[in-house]
């Protein structure tokens, strides 16, 4: 495989660093590369950050330390941006992971406001811990100063000097607090079943494996239902006729272990001797999902993600234009070096619009938004021209497609199966080793549908059945942007929505869709 070198931190370094304009956006893009670490740590770097710091306004390196959230940059870039302003310095601070020795070195160097940002985490070492206190009350603050860390409303930067870096910092820290979220939920484990007994009047005084104040007191009887727990009226018709009951339902508010929805059975009690009633005794468990009242609704991670993908496309595709301006020199000469590099560019910004397009189709599809036209649509012209387009990478990948030569038409939206049919296949193809080749056949699967069998690259052996739909998308030698199991479990919801299905056999895969009746076209010529 033929090593690629990044010039990217020699073309900012070339750029221009000492003017008004210039300086800025020098320095975002050096603490953005450096920060992530899609370059190499050099200290000419650093010195160039270093000599043009006092140039840059203090809202944009503020600006540039926030953009770091979430991310853990190398310690010199750490101590860099540490020792500056007490605004660009909070950020930084409240994230930064660096080793018991990086920590101790740093502390000397920094103001009593950044070193009280650190007093106030509870995740440093004993031993970097004690190296604050030993600074004694030289350090004591008034208040916290993180509030500097945001600029005022009329110091803010111009809009739109890097919204991507900014907008993938937004996204970032959504699932880092979505992750906090789930693990703070998780801290208090549900119940999944409890006992308990009424008293006569249909009152809960007694329970177990739960805990108690949230049931103790609840009426079957519908009364005395507090802090919006709710019961149906199965239990309650069944109280006043003193039978019993299988799976009414309940649902408990609140953050406790018994929150949520129950189902309740329960049967009742009397008296050996006068047959008085006593109350009923039962039990209570968590539905199933089939079992579940209320319908379906999106989930909110899945309307989350389609408004972060809106937001993705618009300045992407702005990206993708500028680089095309620039590559075909429309706003006047551009030099060779700057052409191919805008034509990198454009290529990478159409890759990062197909992985847009694909969460796009896979938020739609989770929340049953996705809307699919009726249609007949031949197999092998359309797999022929998405062969053609895979031609490139079929030439990277020194692997080829071999087609069938008949012919057979299936039925749905042209576009969605021209979209499964292309992602399938390119992730196929990515997966695919020097000579390999991948053997298509089509055959008729029963009445209803037609199945396209596609041979199955060897790399993915490794992975038996459909475990090959977890993949690990870090697997270095994966084309694909999202990662093979994404894209693989993407292409079987797909074909599942257009009424077929995706089974992965230890060396097949075999696409199912609904094959196109000879009814259909028969009535399409009369029409």
């Amino acid at each position: 495989m033929p090593l690629r070198f990044d010039d990217t931190l020699e073309t900012v370094l070339a750029g221009d660093l000492r003017s008004a304009t210039g300086a800025p956006l020098a320095w975002r893009q050096l603490v953005d590369l450096l920060g992530r670490g899609r370059v190499p740590l050099e200290p000419r770097a650093l010195e160039a950050l270093d000599s043009i710091r006092d140039t840059v306004p203090l809202t944009v390196r503020a600006a540039s330390a926030r953009a770091l959230e979430g991310v853990q940059p190398p310690a010199e870039l750490v101590r860099l941006l540490a020792t500056d302003e007490l605004s660009v310095a909070v950020p930084v601070l409240r994230d930064a992971h660096l080793s018991e020795q990086e920590w101790i070195a740093l502390l000397p160097a920094l103001a009593p406001g950044a070193r009280h940002v650190l007093r106030n985490r509870r995740d440093l070492p004993p031993a970097v811990t004690r190296a604050l206190e030993s600074f004694g009350a030289a350090d004591f603050v008034l208040a916290d100063q993180s509030a500097e860390a945001r600029p005022a409303p009329d110091e803010a930067e111009p809009a739109g000097l890097f919204a991507v870096a900014d907008l993938v910092a937004r996204i970032e820290a959504y699932h880092r607090d979505r992750d906090a979220a789930k693990a703070a939920v998780s801290g208090t484990e549900r119940a999944r079943n409890f006992r308990f007994e009424t008293d006569a009047a249909g009152v809960v005084r007694w329970v177990e494996g739960v805990s108690r104040p949230p049931v103790i007191g609840l009426s079957l009887d519908l009364q005395g239902l507090a802090r919006g727990s709710r019961l149906d009226g199965v239990a309650a018709g069944a109280f006043r006729r003193r039978a019993g009951f299988t799976n009414a339902r309940l649902t408990i508010e609140g953050d406790s272990d018994a929150a949520g929805d129950w189902l309740l059975s329960a049967l009742p009690a009397f008296e050996p001797i006068t047959g008085r009633f006593t109350g009923y005794r039962g039990s209570a468990r968590r539905p199933r999902a089939d079992e579940r009242a209320e319908p379906v609704r999106a989930p909110l991670e899945a309307d989350a993600l389609r408004q972060i993908v809106h937001e993705l496309r618009t300045p992407t595709n702005a990206i993708a234009g500028f680089a095309e301006m620039i590559e075909t020199q429309m706003l006047g000469p551009v030099a060779e070096p700057y052409r191919d590099r805008a034509a990198m560019i454009r290529a990478q910004a159409r890759e990062l619009l197909g992985a847009i397009d694909d969460l796009d189709l896979a938020a739609r599809i989770e929340s049953a938004a996705l809307s699919l036209g009726e249609g007949r649509v031949a197999l092998r012209p359309l797999l022929s021209a998405i062969v053609a387009d895979l031609g490139e990478l079929l030439t990277l990948r020194g692997s080829a497609i071999l087609l069938p030569q008949e012919d057979m038409t299936v039925s749905g939206d042209r576009r969605a199966i021209e979209r499964l049919l292309a992602r399938l296949m390119a992730t196929l193809v990515s997966a695919t080793a020097p000579g390999e080749r991948l053997q298509l056949r089509f055959a008729q699967d029963g009445e209803q549908h037609v199945a396209i069998i596609i041979a199955r690259p060897r790399a993915l052996g490794h992975y038996p059945g459909e475990a090959v739909l977890g993949i690990d998308d870090e697997q270095n030698e994966d084309g694909t942007l999202l990662g093979t199991g994404f894209a693989l479990r993407l292409a079987r919801n797909l074909a599942r929505e257009l009424g077929g299905g995706l089974v992965i056999a230890p060396d097949l895969l075999t696409l199912r869709l609904p094959a196109a009746l000879p009814g259909a076209r028969e009535q399409a010529h009369q029409n």
